[in-house]
């Protein structure tokens, strides 16, 4: 929007301006706004951190406007905002908008080329670089599919109008960047040829055809492959004509990146500078003498992986050269098992000549299993004597005992590492404290306290990703072993989920038996009935039970007790609430519970206020609530947190529904603590942060408790189908549908063949869905439930109607609104008069249409429910469309698509979109209904809907009178 950057500040903020950039001159709602800034799952504060950086760049635009700078105006508008500009000062936009007017045919072609060649160079740099997030990623490749086929179309006319080698240059390095695409190679290859230069179009197939086999094994297409042929049959002698393609030329390997040796592994760094200061050679201080120490312990066989973190540790070595007069302190904290002191030795082994005058080293058993750390007076004597001091002159006072310490290490360069530490009181009388040396600390707790009080640098160890995963078990076991059985290492790395000592164990063991195939250990883990008996070593030092064992002895009565009942909560994340009607107690009380696990690393805190326990710590955690805990105990902690989410899933689908469930509840179990929604933006916004949690309850049912099972994913179906989540509404209907099944529990079965039917029928699988929704008929009229019937005919009258039987359609239509009546629901009933004033218009029978969906508008508005409003302003808009009221259908659409956006309901405003566009031209207004149509395609592309290649179709093959009517 200006030629001059300007720092907006942090990458959130720079979100922010990007996802209202996006929609500019539209307004833009607060949840979507989340959604594309901090994804599915935003944190609990993301509102206010919204508001705060719209604040923000708001005094920005003033500054900008003050100074003449430009304006860059964010307007406050119902129920979002909006960033009011003129579309054309906005990149995107422009480009989409030369773009679209190139595809008018009617135009000459050097108008076209030069609308094409304008839109390309907008292209500057990757769009939202820097930001994060499935959003910005999604809008990346739909930006980049719109970049590659302005390209296709500017090299389309440039060939045709006999300009070949014009287009070369920018197809070869728009193919550089996106070497996979094959529109972009076809289109080169014609170039080349059309130029002259055949053997350079035949290597370019053969090039984009090696990539092709090498990354997605596959081969190139049908129209590639043709182009191909018709290019040998041109010119068979051409280099892979009749003879083969010459070899690519040899190039020389390429210099290794900085800090890796010719292999590609991290190279030993140079100890950096020696810090200015006094030096004394190893002989006397103070009549003592001191030899410089070794202590450190071998390094972990085949230690790998660990790259970033070796590079901060390496970025903490040359701060202390350039900072001699204090010393360092580095804490690394992880969960048992994490690999900690494997790094902290590797490291430390690599930086020894950096620390000349010695290495000490120390186990200070902080999560020993006897529960008894290692006094710190203790590791000092043992230090001290290492040091040469006779243990008859260590003296007897432990602040004597640290003077001594201190002053033989000063002026000196010695690495201290203080392995397994309990907590920062344990560390601090170890410290050295000397200009020159390093303390490197291990732990399992965080140990903020030396961060706060000594400057200590933190470094948080977190789990092996599946590529180093992968690393470790070739290092342990050879390359080609694991490359012989990819599949067998896939499931144990899978298994050992990033767990480095559940990864070790599993390579010694396979080591122990050379001729084995891996897949019988990938067997093991899959097959055993407690997944840790086969990662038992028999050595406390490196079994894996063991060593989760010596952190959870250390936890207080309640924080144990919470951290048994974590393997019942359905995962993969927690909030403080469920894990309060987990603990059966109160969200106060349960914060020092989970403050004490997260310090003990059993619970990792992944975003501000959620929570996640390793899953080998979660089969522990199960191990010990059957050992330890009563079954009433455990069944009322499971019953619980499975109430916690079916109520509180229950009470969010009444929000966005406004209408009367199929079913009804049991109380919750004592201490459940629901939570309360006050509104459809709450509950939305609930759901969307739950969305995994609630999956996986439905899809990992809990014994006992089947009934939860169908009733979570009846709960769940509105929220799904709005979404457009068809997978996962097929799958949990289907759990669903087998926990019904157990008990013959007929509500169940109904539900869950609905829900399948919606689904099926969203899947394009017409039988199918009519076998469900049948049966779901049938078993709600078995039970004489009348919100069931009245909602499975409403579906059934929208599968009629899809297939063409408007009548059928309104039929249905009908009989669901005489069950809303029976039921005395109000705002059923409002939906059905909705729906049957649409099939009426569909009919042509637009005057009764109108009638009925004048009478259901009150209605809707009366019970508060924003979908039921949006889409009877949708069948106001269409039926006013249609008595040729095109300015009044504008307005019931604009009201729609914002109440579409407001209930997430994305499928619906995409089809909103549509019918605006088509509004717009039939008023005679191409530009803003080719606007509304490449918004409606941008939403179908993204949700991944048919709708897409017919609505594609329709702008690109517009009629010749609107193409005319096109602005230039």
């Amino acid at each position: 929007m200006r030629e001059a950057p300007v720092d907006l500040g942090p990458p959130q903020r720079r979100a922010v301006l990007a996802a209202l950039a996006v929609d500019v001159g539209r307004p833009v709602p607060v949840e979507a706004l989340v959604d594309r800034v901090w994804g599915a799952d935003p944190p609990e504060g993301a509102r206010r951190a919204l508001y705060a950086h719209v604040a923000r760049i708001r005094r920005l635009a003033e500054r900008l406007d003050d100074s003449g700078a430009g304006r860059l105006p964010v307007l406050r508008r119902a129920g979002g905002y909006q960033l009011d500009l003129d579309p054309d000062r906005v990149d995107l936009h422009r480009f989409q908008r030369l773009a679209a007017t190139a595809r008018d045919d009617t135009l000459p072609a050097r108008t076209r080329a030069a609308h094409l060649r304008e839109a390309l160079a907008l292209w500057r740099g990757e769009p939202f670089a820097g930001l994060p997030g499935t959003w910005p990623a999604r809008m990346r490749e739909t930006w980049r599919r719109q970049r590659v086929d302005a390209a296709v179309r500017l090299a389309d006319i440039e060939i045709d109008s006999g300009d070949p080698a014009a287009v070369v240059g920018r197809l070869t390095d728009l193919l550089g960047e996106y070497p996979l695409t094959e529109p972009l190679a076809e289109a080169l290859m014609r170039a080349l040829h059309a130029a002259g230069d055949s053997g350079e179009a035949l290597r370019c197939y053969a090039q984009t055809r090696s990539r092709l086999v090498e990354e997605l094994g596959t081969e190139p297409g049908r129209r590639l492959w043709e182009l191909h042929q018709r290019i040998l049959r041109d010119h068979p002698t051409a280099p892979g004509g009749a003879h083969p393609a010459p070899p690519a030329a040899v190039r020389p390997a390429p210099a290794p990146p900085a800090g890796r040796d010719a292999a590609g592994h991290r190279a030993p760094q140079p100890p950096p500078a020696a810090p200015v200061g006094p030096r004394t050679a190893p002989g006397t201080r103070a009549g003592t003498p001191y030899t410089a120490p070794a202590q450190l312990p071998p390094s972990a066989a085949g230690f790998t992986g660990r790259v970033d973190e070796l590079a901060l540790l390496d970025g903490l070595l040359a701060d202390l050269g350039r900072q001699p007069a204090a010393a360092g302190v580095s804490a690394l904290s992880g969960m048992g098992g994490v690999g900690k002191t494997a790094l902290a030795v590797h490291w430390a082994r690599q930086a020894r000549p950096a620390f000349p005058d010695g290495q000490l080293y120390v186990n200070l058993r902080g999560y020993d299993p006897s529960g008894a750390p290692l006094p710190a007076d203790r590791a000092l004597r043992g230090f001290l004597e290492a040091l040469g001091v006779p243990a008859a002159r260590v003296p007897e006072s432990p602040d004597a005992q640290v003077g001594l310490y201190r002053s033989l290490l000063s002026g000196r360069r010695v690495l201290v590492v203080l392995d397994n530490a309990r907590n920062a009181d344990q560390v601090r009388p170890l410290l050295p404290g000397a200009a020159g040396c390093l303390a490197l600390v291990t732990s399992r707790a965080p140990l903020t306290g030396l961060a706060a009080a000594e400057g200590a640098r933190l470094l948080a160890l977190g789990l092996l990703g599946a590529e180093e995963s992968r690393e470790l078990l070739a290092a342990r076991l050879g390359a080609a072993r694991v490359a012989a059985e990819a599949a067998a290492v896939d499931e144990i790395v899978v298994r050992c989920a990033g767990l480095p000592l559940a990864l070790a164990v599993v390579a010694a063991r396979a080591a122990a038996r050379p001729d084995a195939p891996l897949a019988g250990s990938a067997e093991e883990l899959r097959t055993a009935e407690r997944i840790l008996d086969p990662l038992d070593t028999g050595d406390p030092a490196t079994a894996v039970r063991t060593v989760f064992d010596w952190s959870y002895r250390t936890l207080g009565p309640a924080a144990a007790r919470l951290f048994r009942f974590l393997g019942l909560h359905p995962g993969p994340d927690a909030d403080l609430t469920s894990l309060a009607a987990l603990a059966g107690t109160g969200v106060g009380r349960v914060r020092a519970q989970v403050a004490e696990l997260t310090a003990a690393h059993l619970l990792t805190e992944t975003t501000p206020g959620r929570y996640t326990c390793h899953d080998l710590l979660r089969a522990h955690a199960v191990e010990l609530a059957a050992e330890h805990d009563d079954a009433r105990a455990v069944r009322a902690a499971s019953r619980r947190v499975r109430d916690h989410y079916l109520h509180t899933a229950y009470a969010a689908d009444a929000l966005l529904t406004r209408r009367h469930h199929p079913m009804s509840l049991a109380p919750a179990e004592p201490g459940a603590l629901p939570r309360p929604l006050a509104d459809c933006d709450e509950a939305l916004a609930w759901l969307i942060a739950e969305q995994p949690v609630l999956l996986s309850a439905v899809e990992r049912p809990a014994p006992g408790l089947d009934a939860h099972t169908w009733q979570l994913a009846a709960t769940l179906t509105t929220f799904l189908e709005r979404q457009g989540n068809w997978q996962a509404l097929t799958d949990v209907h289907t759990a669903a549908l087998r926990a019904a099944g157990h008990h013959d529990d007929l509500a169940g079965q109904a539900a869950a063949h609905r829900g399948l039917g919606l689904a099926r029928f969203q899947l394009r699988d017409a039988l199918g869905a009519r076998h469900h929704l049948t049966r779901a008929l049938g078993l709600f009229r078995r039970l004489d439930n009348h919100p069931g019937q009245a909602r499975t005919c409403q579906n059934l009258a929208k599968m009629a109607w899809a297939h063409g039987a408007t009548r059928e359609a309104l039929q249905y239509a009908r009989r669901s609104l005489e069950h809303f009546r029976l039921a005395h629901d109000r705002g059923g009933q409002a939906v059905a008069l909705n729906d049957i004033g649409w099939y009426l218009a569909e009919l042509g029978e637009l005057r009764e249409a109108l009638e009925h969906c004048r009478q259901a508008l009150p209605l809707v508005q009366a019970t508060g429910d924003l979908s039921g409003q949006a889409h009877t302003w949708d069948s106001l808009g269409y039926i006013h469309r249609h008595l040729g009221r095109h300015a009044t259908a504008v307005e019931c659409y604009d009201r729609a698509l914002a109440l579409f956006r407001k209930t997430g309901d994305r499928r619906s405003e995409a089809v909103g979109l549509s019918y605006l566009g088509d509004t717009h031209e039939a008023a005679g207004a191409p530009g803003p209904a080719l606007d509304a149509w490449s918004r409606a395609l941008d939403l179908f592309d993204e949700l991944g809907l048919p709708e897409a290649e017919a609505l594609r179709t329709k702008i690109r093959d517009r009629t010749p009178a609107r193409r005319t009517a096109h602005p230039a």
